[in-house]
Parts: C-alpha cells; sequence; structure tokens
C-alpha cells in the first residue's frame, strides 16, 4: 500500500496526470471506471482563483465518485498560493497539488510551473506558503530541471520533502526538452534511491502500453506511475496495465461499442455537469481520439463535432454502431 498522508492507495498505484482542457470531472470519470487510483484537476491558476475567475472556479468541481482526487494550482506568489489552498480546502479534495512542471511559455514567463525551476528558494516557499496554509496533504509534480546543465531534482525532492510535501511526482524532462525526445527516469529512480527520501515518489513521462509500464516499474523501483498523454480518448490503459501486471496478458483492445459507450458517457456527463450548449462543444476534441484507428470513420467524425444538439450525436453514435458492428480493432 502507498500513503500520501492519511489517503491510502493500492501497492503501485496509476496515476491520471493532471492536464489542461482533458482532466475535467467527465475525462476523470471515465478514467475512475477503467482503472485510475488517483486524478488530479487541470490545474489551476492561483491569481485567477483570487480574482474568482469563473473558469478557474469550475475547475474546482469534484464529486465523490472519483475520490480520491487532487487539485492542482499554480502560481509564482507566496500570499497568492496559500490564499488559493485555502480556497481550493473549501471544496473538500484529498491533496492539494502544486505544479511547478507546466513548460508552457505563458505559465512559465508569469514565473509560475516550470518557470520556478529556475529559483529553487522560491519553490521551497511558495511550497511552504501552502503546506502551511492547509490541513490538506499537498504533493507536487515538477520536471528534472530547467535545462541539462541544471538538473537540481535531487535537491529539490530533498528540500520539499523538508518543507512537509506528502508525495512528489517527476516528469523525466527538463522545460527545455517540452515534450520532445525521450523521458528519462533514471535520475527519478535516484531520488527514490536517496536514503534521505521518506515520501512516495511516482514517474511520469511517455508510458503508453502495458509493457512499458512493466519495464519502468520493474527497472527504476518507484512507488507508482502517473499516464497522461496515453490516457486521452483511451481510459482503458489504466486496466489494461493492471491486467497485464497480474497476468502477463493483454486485455482485449476495446471494441467500437466499447468506445462509443466511452463517447457517450462522456458526452452525456459533460451536459450534465456544464449544460446542453457548453457539454457538446466541450466533448467535441475528444471525438477523433477514442475513434483513432478506425478506418473509413472520417464522415462520422465530421458528423459528431459539427452537430450542435445532443439528441443528433447520440444519432450518429447509434449509426457508428450499426455500421462498424463487426469491425476488428486492432
Amino acid at each position: 500500500m502507498v500513503k500520501i498522508g492519511n489517503i491510502e492507495l493500492p501497492e503501485f498505484p496509476l496515476l491520471l496526470a493532471p492536464m489542461e482542457d482533458v482532466s475535467d470531472p467527465p475525462f476523470r470519470r471515465l478514467c475512475k471506471q477503467h482503472g485510475a487510483d488517483l486524478m488530479y484537476s487541470e490545474f489551476i491558476s492561483s491569481e485567477g482563483l483570487i480574482r474568482d475567475a469563473i473558469k478557474s472556479r469550475q475547475k474546482l468541481d469534484i464529486f465523490d465518485y472519483e475520490r480520491p482526487v487532487g487539485i492542482q494550482i499554480f502560481g509564482g506568489d507566496e500570499e497568492a498560493m496559500a490564499m488559493s489552498a485555502r480556497i481550493v480546502e473549501t471544496v473538500n479534495p484529498d491533496i492539494v497539488d502544486i505544479n511547478f512542471g507546466c513548460p508552457v511559455k505563458k505559465v512559465v514567463c508569469k514565473g509560475a510551473g516550470a518557470g520556478v525551476l529556475k529559483d529553487i528558494d522560491l519553490m521551497v516557499r511558495l511550497t511552504k506558503a501552502v503546506v502551511d496554509s492547509t490541513h490538506l496533504p499537498v504533493t507536487v509534480k515538477t520536471r528534472l530541471g530547467w535545462d541539462e546543465d541544471s538538473i537540481n531534482i535531487y535537491e529539490v525532492a530533498e528540500r520539499l520533502q523538508d518543507v512537509g510535501i506528502k508525495a512528489l511526482t517527476i516528469h523525466g524532462r527538463t522545460r527545455a526538452q517540452m515534450y520532445k525526445g525521450e523521458a528519462d527516469w533514471a535520475p527519478i529512480a535516484k531520488v527514490k534511491n536517496n536514503p534521505r527520501i521518506q515520501i512516495p515518489i511516482f514517474g511520469n513521462g511517455d508510458i503508453d502500453s502495458p509493457e512499458k509500464a512493466l519495464k519502468y516499474r520493474n527497472e527504476y523501483g518507484l512507488d507508482g506511475i502517473m499516464i497522461g498523454r496515453a490516457a486521452i480518448g483511451y481510459p482503458w490503459i489504466f486496466n489494461q496495465i493492471k491486467h497485464y501486471f497480474a497476468t502477463g496478458e493483454h486485455l482485449p483492445e476495446p471494441t467500437v461499442e466499447d468506445r462509443v459507450e466511452a463517447a457517450r458517457n462522456h458526452l452525456k456527463w459533460s451536459i450534465d455537469w456544464k449544460g446542453e450548449r457548453v457539454g457538446v462543444f466541450e466533448t467535441r476534441r475528444h471525438y477523433t481520439n477514442y475513434f483513432k484507428g478506425i478506418h473509413g470513420f472520417k464522415e462520422y467524425r465530421q458528423r459528431m463535432v459539427s452537430n450542435d444538439k445532443p439528441e443528433d450525436v447520440y444519432a450518429v453514435f447509434d449509426e457508428v454502431l450499426e455500421k462498424f458492428a463487426d469491425y476488428k480493432m486492432v
């Protein structure tokens, strides 16, 4: 068993990464249904929360069926981070997570996300401000360092543990790499093997198959793994990995019927959460991923993303079930 503060997770848990415009409640619900052990919200700007920005506030929505769930915040100002942690606490998540990893320019240039990797002292002060302002366990997600010449994750891990974080997720790239090249998990394993480190260490980056998950579990000896891009349009990956761990065998590929069911649920839950117009609009970006690799699908996908009424989209789903009833996924 792995513990994050008072949160108990199974041995070698699989975590869903916080992803902007992806990790919202409907998507998290699908991943939970298909085996994710712990999930995080999309990242939320501390400044936006304090300003009561509607979009930021909506990202605080969590539901009991998805627990345990963490809410992730980012920012570069201690007071704003402390205040936003107190706001987050009011919706009663299980965990508060701090994003020190986002490499996107608009976040970095505000001195937040991976921008903080240039200043470890600031990173420590921001973390301490959050830890001191909440009774919830605080976790951090970060990268190896700013660039190859400044890989500082060993010092970061010790100092963040010292100010009270309860778990650390490390993406095996520097900020300079963005999402290019291959994630390097060797430094993450080095953090885990540091005798001073007592908190769970999770690895993140490039896990896109059960084989790779097993190889990395055995090779690097971490406490669990966080999966991001491989889960987009493919929430089945969590149970597939668990099944492979347990049996050494693959679960069958999700059928067209499975994919339609996922897309249908995603649309329904989005509408339940945000209303018909926004729910229909926001689910569109997911259809390409759910039906990736199906030959002759373009016309149906086009209709899914161009219909404004839920009943019309559901009708396209029904057509797909009929047209591709005997289709074999490979």
